[in-house]
């Protein structure tokens, strides 16, 4: 079993920054993915970022690319979202992802506002 605990959500003026983290417990494995997907209010959750825990590649959703960067710290088994240059678009709940196959795994989300 996998527990993904997210943080580091919050109320920002557009243009600004704020950095997620997702802190990993339980197993995981090499071959994992780990991801970022969002949930606006009225709208379907969309993908935003992943990453392959085994070769380090990464995909981003057009949306975010330039401004947003993920990244990995082994040694606190964590995952972290960059985000700079906000826009008002990107407010929404924030969800960490895991999963081999499929992301099976997910945190609870946190809530990113972004203020015009």
């Amino acid at each position: 079993q996998v527990q993904l605990v997210e943080s580091g959500g919050g109320l920002v003026q557009a243009g600004g920054s704020l950095r997620l983290v997702c802190e990993a417990s339980g197993r995981t494995f090499s071959r994992f993915s780990m991801g970022w997907f969002r949930q606006a209010p009225g709208k379907e959750r969309e993908f935003v970022v992943g990453l392959s825990l085994s070769d380090g590649r990464t995909r981003y959703a057009e949306s975010v690319k330039g401004r947003f960067t993920i990244s990995r710290d082994s040694a606190k088994n964590t995952v972290s979202l960059q985000m700079n240059n906000l826009k008002f678009e990107d407010t929404a709940v924030y969800y960490c992802a895991a999963g081999e196959l499929s992301y099976d795994y997910w945190g609870q989300g946190t809530q990113v506002t972004v203020s015009s």
